[in-house]
């Protein structure tokens, strides 16, 4: 079998160069990453990965990038989570340098999917995944030399068996993805909308305090408007109705008014103050006005002398 040609400028592809690469960082130097989706182990498993440190230390390096006097890390959050808890100092770690946007959220998104498995993830997190699959971030073989990357550090030995992604094939890109991940062409496309709700909505998502597809209803709204509703949905159920009625009411940006989004999640959206209606009478009618007069007419000469009456009338004393 002919060993893959690997990007030289992106791969660390054998063991010698990796613990070569691999630097001790002070934990008090590193922060997570800037948009990182993931949720941190907590309970037992935090636990475990913090005794396994105190026992053996952190065995596999963490990945990171310069940012500015510190690094900010893309992969290895959990690791130096329970570093911090073990009381460790530092963590090894290698320093990726040059990186774009895409290139970074790559590492995150596809170490947390290796780790984890898609079906493990919360839906928050699995619309990251599907949502960076959907818009093809990277080229495909820039994400390969990525997977190829990461396995490398879980088997530095294996350098010639290295399972890849599978490519997209050009077309209906929902489907080829619902493929890949045994879903439905609707659920995919619901998942790409769940990514674009606001961090406070996607938590009330993965807790199901907020349907999948009253959520998919929210997305459409913009970002402001989605703040408003997540501080109303603490204290009132945000339903299928309600998110739909949010989104029909709201402009083509997904924008509308505060009061309107309040109104319409605390149930008053239909109450309206009926408006008084008073007829003249026959006498006070013929009185002023001749029956070929126009509505029109009518309505501004009332209005005239309505005008006049109050500008005119004395307070009482």
């Amino acid at each position: 079998m002919q060993t893959p040609q690997f990007d030289l400028g992106m791969l660390l592809d054998t063991p010698d160069a990796m613990k070569n690469a691999v630097k001790q960082i002070p934990c008090e130097m590193l922060h997570p990453y800037h948009n990182h989706k993931f949720e941190l182990y907590s309970g037992e498993r935090l636990e475990d990965m913090v005794e396994s440190i105190k026992e053996n230390g952190v065995l596999s390096p963490i990945i990171v990038q310069p940012d500015g006097d510190t690094y900010e890390i893309l992969i290895g959050h959990n690791r130096w989570n329970a570093s911090k808890i073990a009381g460790l100092g530092s963590v090894p770690a290698i320093i990726k340098e040059g990186l774009t946007e895409e290139e970074a959220e790559m590492y995150v998104i596809e170490s947390n999917l290796m780790q984890r498995g898609f079906d493990n993830l919360r839906i928050s997190e699995q619309a990251a995944v599907i949502a960076q699959r959907h818009n093809e971030m990277f080229s495909q073989g820039k994400r390969n030399d990525i997977i190829r990357e990461l396995q490398l550090l879980e088997n530095p030995n294996a350098l010639t068996s290295f399972p890849v992604g599978t490519k997209l094939e050009s077309g209906d890109c929902k489907q080829n993805i619902a493929d890949n991940y045994g879903m439905g062409r609707t659920s995919v496309a619901r998942l790409i909308r769940i990514d674009k709700l606001i961090d406070a909505l996607k938590i009330l998502v993965d807790t199901n305090a907020i349907a999948i597809r009253s959520g998919v209803e929210l997305s459409f709204l913009s970002e402001k408007a989605q703040h408003v509703v997540a501080e109303q949905a603490e204290d009132f159920k945000v339903d299928m109705k309600i998110a739909k009625q949010l989104r029909n009411v709201a402009d083509e940006n997904g924008n509308l008014d505060t009061a309107t989004i309040v109104r319409i999640i605390t149930g008053t959206a239909g109450i309206t103050t009926k408006p008084v209606s008073i007829k003249l009478s026959n006498d006070i009618f013929s009185k002023y006005f001749s029956n070929d007069m126009k509505k029109k007419e009518i309505n501004e000469t009332v209005e005239k002398a309505l005008e006049f009456y109050f500008a005119n009338r004395k307070d009482p004393t």
